[in-house]
């Protein structure tokens, strides 16, 4: 970051805190004792903590399967400017002299989800809210430059923190988007897995078994130009057989799966390394089966 970036960013901080400080008449939003509260939606897939910011909104602690904790606030409406907001973690009334700690400037969006956070600000947050403290958020208004403050409270995070760690550590090893298309690659003329391919088929396996809606398996071999055409159509139904092996011996239901095989027909590069592959790709009930020639889903699509 260069200075003047760093600078811009520091003058915007103290201008807003300048403003909650001096006592400007703000715009403020949050839960107090009377109806605060923390629901967890919990299963193998995602588990999110909700909280209910009235007047404006909810904040949100989620963590997908196969990624990290994230932290959104959506707005009912978008009450905040777009713009670089001031991200607090502040003592509430009733605790009196415990210094505030300044979280970062983020990013406040002009729609419904305003603000989105990445694992670190995220887990900064949520150790603030198991001390006892207030994660706020302060940004100046759309509409008549006042600032705008959003509270999230502590009150009952810590029982529902809880529970999400335990949800958190029962959740599956990947998501959905992160295996729906996935890659094999294979050294020239072999059709040996690695540990690295045998661990992504398990976890492609540990995901099909719990997604009840999935519906179909596809297994595409496909190979480089060396060699005759005939052998490289051979190597390529050999690799899909391997893979396609390999998942019903982790339990993936032989009728869901559907394998291809292309020799050198389909390649996705010049470099004879990228076109030495199986695909897989996942198809959920209701998705609507691409028009393929293998082409679109072995080639480019799909590598």
């Amino acid at each position: 970051m260069t200075d003047r970036r760093r600078k811009s960013r520091w003058c915007t901080a103290l201008a807003l805190w300048g403003l909650v400080t001096a006592g400007a008449q703000a715009a403020s939003y949050g839960a107090g004792i009377e109806n605060s509260q923390w629901y967890l939606s919990e299963s193998v897939f995602e588990c999110t903590l909700v909280h209910d910011v009235p007047g404006y909104g909810r904040a949100l602690f989620r963590h997908r399967a196969g990624e990290t904790l994230s932290f959104q606030l959506e707005a009912q409406s978008a009450l905040m400017k777009p713009g670089r907001g001031l991200l607090m973690v502040e003592a509430p009334a009733w605790r009196p002299g415990a210094a505030p700690r300044e979280v970062g400037m983020v990013e406040v969006s002009g729609e419904r989800r305003q603000v989105s956070l990445g694992a670190r600000q995220a887990w900064l947050l949520a150790q603030g809210l198991l001390d006892g403290m207030q994660p706020t958020l302060t940004r100046t208004s759309w509409y008549d430059g006042r600032p705008v403050r959003v509270r999230v409270s502590n009150i009952h995070f810590a029982a529902a923190f809880q529970r999400y760690l335990d949800c958190s550590n029962n959740l599956l090893p990947v998501n959905y988007d992160q295996i729906q298309r996935s890659r094999i690659p294979f050294a020239s003329g072999s059709t040996r897995l690695s540990e690295a391919d045998r661990k992504l088929l398990d976890d492609i396996a540990t995901y099909v078994l719990a997604d009840s809606t999935v519906e179909r398996v596809f297994v595409d071999g496909h190979s480089d130009r060396i060699g005759s055409r005939i052998d490289n159509r051979a190597l390529s139904e050999e690799r899909a057989n391997v893979v396609a092996e390999y998942l019903k011996s982790r339990g993936v239901d032989e009728d869901m799966i559907t394998v291809r095989a292309h020799g050198d027909r389909y390649p996705v590069s010049n470099r004879p390394a990228d076109n030495r592959r199986t695909t897989i790709r996942l198809q959920r009930a209701g998705e609507r089966p691409e028009f393929q020639q293998a082409s679109g889903y072995g080639g480019g699509n799909a590598s």
